[in-house]
């Protein structure tokens, strides 16, 4: 068991600190936002199953009930490869640091589901203030497009039950209907993805907690990355030089072009897609989510592998 926890350790460690600042220096998640955004989940997870896996084995060593519990199904010799009789001194410290951390995270979880509830609530009530109810004898649907009358150009999606793209009259006036075609593939794209699951996740994960390279290399990865993988969309339907004009356009007195830090990743994406560039092969990007995927397999092979071991 100790060795167990040891190596559980080793992979949480490796896979929250080193592996994060690596893939921030490396050139292809900006080729590739989706796989990127594919390895920062197995990342993410690989964590977490080394956390939940750890806990489960140290309050199996600490508490009897719970060792009982856990391993009624097993045989005896399964039990004895563990050797949870003999726990480390230190393994109940870690126990309760793991519980304190997993109340923690669901706690932060909780916490981000409720705000952004509430942040929806509050857009929707202000979008029945700007487009009030039809008159009697209309359909009182909208339907998935909303037109906002507003010479303020923005589109947006808005997720909820149900979803909705939001687009005001001046970015009607203000884009072609091709550019018009490429925002609103834009924000489809947000909306296919689901891509606001996975802002809330790495928003809470950042927010609880701040010192984990992971988590916040997480959260502002993942806010960059989902508006390259939405562009990509947007490119491919309605090309390159069509998406990055209708970002300017759209994002012109913001100052898209601005070097201020706020702006910095508007600019960027208009350079990406005016300077697209050259993509992973389709090889070594089936190779890179393979073995994406196969490291969350680490932690569950460390915790099976003394039951495996005793049962073969």
């Amino acid at each position: 068991m100790t060795v167990c926890l040891l190596l559980l350790s080793v992979v949480a460690v490796t896979a929250a600190v080193p592996v994060p600042r690596a893939l921030t220096r490396s050139a292809w998640p900006e080729r590739e936002p989706v796989v990127a955004l594919w390895v920062w989940q197995c990342l993410v997870a690989t964590v977490l199953l080394c956390c939940v896996t750890a806990l489960a084995l140290g309050a199996a060593a600490v508490f009897g009930t719970v060792r009982a519990q856990l391993f009624a199904p097993a045989p005896p010799a399964v039990t004895a490869a563990y050797d949870l009789s003999t726990a480390p001194p230190w393994a109940a410290t870690l126990t309760l640091l793991l519980a304190c951390g997993a109340a923690w995270t669901t706690a932060m979880l909780g916490r981000e589901l409720v705000e952004a509830r509430r942040r929806r609530a509050q857009a929707r009530a202000h979008l029945r203030e700007r487009a009030p109810d039809l008159p009697a004898g209309l359909p009182a649907a909208r339907g998935p497009l909303l037109v906002l009358e507003d010479e303020y150009p923005d589109a947006w999606w808005m997720p909820g039950s149900p979803s909705q793209l939001i687009v005001t009259t001046g970015a009607l006036h203000r884009l072609t209907g091709h550019q018009l075609d490429a925002v609103l593939t834009h924000e489809r794209g947000h909306a296919r993805a689901r891509h606001d699951w996975l802002l809330h996740l790495s928003t809470a994960l950042a927010t609880g907690f701040p010192r984990i390279p992971l988590f916040a290399h997480f959260c502002d990865q993942t806010h960059r990355l989902v508006e390259l993988a939405a562009d990509d969309t947007a490119s491919r339907r309605c090309g390159h030089l069509t998406t990055a004009l209708a970002l300017i356009e759209l994002n012109q007195h913001r100052g898209v072009l601005s070097c201020a830090s706020s702006h910095r990743l508007l600019g960027e994406r208009v350079d990406r897609l005016l300077e697209p560039p050259p993509r992973l092969g389709r090889r070594h990007r089936a190779l890179t989510t393979t073995t994406a995927a196969l490291v969350p397999l680490l932690p569950l092979l460390i915790a099976f592998a003394p039951g495996l071991t005793a049962l073969s």
